[in-house]
């Protein structure tokens, strides 16, 4: 059976003090038993299951509110201070008392229950079981007070021994930052002395590059400005030469053109046979005289035509295909 002891402080009289215990099995619900002292007199009483059950229908309630709104009125004592309201009154031989237990509200309270209490014959042995369980608790919860005092002694211990593994780590921490920055460092000043270096050499290919480039272009350019003139010697030389080729037909033309717009040439042959017949010498003395005097002619007529080839070399060439 599980018990609890209040000190409450009835409305009526707010001065008095009362000592309520209420006791039950396994849950305040199904039923509970009551017993109220002033420490000279006291009074007891039971609530079965059926009048919680009626209670509750009475007011409107459900059980298992009514029930909780029950633990919180008798049971949880200080904590529902000012919530709750008990109203306690005697008759006059103090055979019976009348108690009743309310809820606050803002604009008043309502009852939650009510019972009537039997005067206990002996109250000095309720007294003294009161006291008894008072005595009880508290032997109870100095038990646990120690038991928790040598468990927070425990977890403060444990907390000091975490705080100087912890002070360990962060010196062995502190330690180790400090080791691998000095490496970083030494690793960070290679990087940085390659990156230097292929920097420098990247530098020296891009202008190898640059100075390959202005090569190849200079040797284009070169090149170029030799095949232009030589293309242009070609094409000077083909130009001199077409106007020679050219020439030669018109000059061909305006020969052709000459004779055919010139007057009839009179055949001078028969002339010729004629003074030949006429003043043809005689004897081997006059043959040596006409061929020295043809010789000197004939030698005129080849030097012209050779003057004539030089200076068209291409004529005897047209001469030819015009034949």
């Amino acid at each position: 059976m599980e018990k609890t002891l209040n000190r409450i402080h009835p409305v009526s009289d707010p001065e008095a003090t009362y000592f309520l215990q209420v006791s039950w099995e396994k849950d305040l619900g199904t039923g509970f038993g009551l017993l109220l002292s002033d420490c000279q007199r006291a009074w007891t009483g039971t609530v079965s299951e059926s009048d919680i059950s009626r209670e509750a229908a009475d007011i409107e309630m459900d059980r298992e509110k009514y029930v909780e709104e029950l633990r919180k009125a008798l049971i949880a004592g200080e904590e529902s201070a000012g919530r709750y309201n008990f109203v306690i009154s005697r008759d006059e031989q103090n055979k019976a008392c009348h108690f009743s237990y309310e809820r606050n509200l803002k604009d008043g309270s309502f009852r939650l229950g009510s019972l009537k209490l039997q005067e206990v014959p002996n109250p000095a042995e309720v007294i003294k079981e009161l006291i008894g369980y008072c005595l009880d608790s508290m032997g109870k919860l100095q038990a646990k007070t120690e038991h928790l005092q040598r468990e927070n002694e425990r977890l403060f211990s444990n907390w000091s021994d975490v705080e100087k593994r912890l002070e360990k780590c962060v010196e062995a921490k502190e330690d180790l930052e400090a080791d691998l920055y000095s490496r970083f460092v030494l690793v960070l000043n290679e990087k940085k002395a390659k990156i230097r270096n292929l920097q420098k050499l990247l530098s020296e290919a891009k202008e190898s590059a640059v100075d390959a480039k202005c090569a190849r272009d200079s040797v284009a350019t070169t090149q170029m400005v030799v095949k232009r003139e030589n293309n242009y010697d070609a094409s000077t030389d083909e130009e001199s030469e077409n106007p020679a080729r050219a020439s030669l037909p018109s000059a061909l033309e305006r020969r052709d053109s000459s004779l055919l717009g010139s007057p009839d040439i009179v055949d001078p042959a028969p002339r010729r046979k004629r003074r030949q017949r006429t003043a043809k010498p005689t004897g081997p003395g006059a043959k040596v005289a006409n061929y020295e005097a043809e010789q000197p002619a004939q030698e005129n007529g080849n030097s012209w035509i050779r003057q004539e080839d030089r200076k068209y070399p291409h004529l005897p060439e047209a001469l030819q295909k015009l034949n």
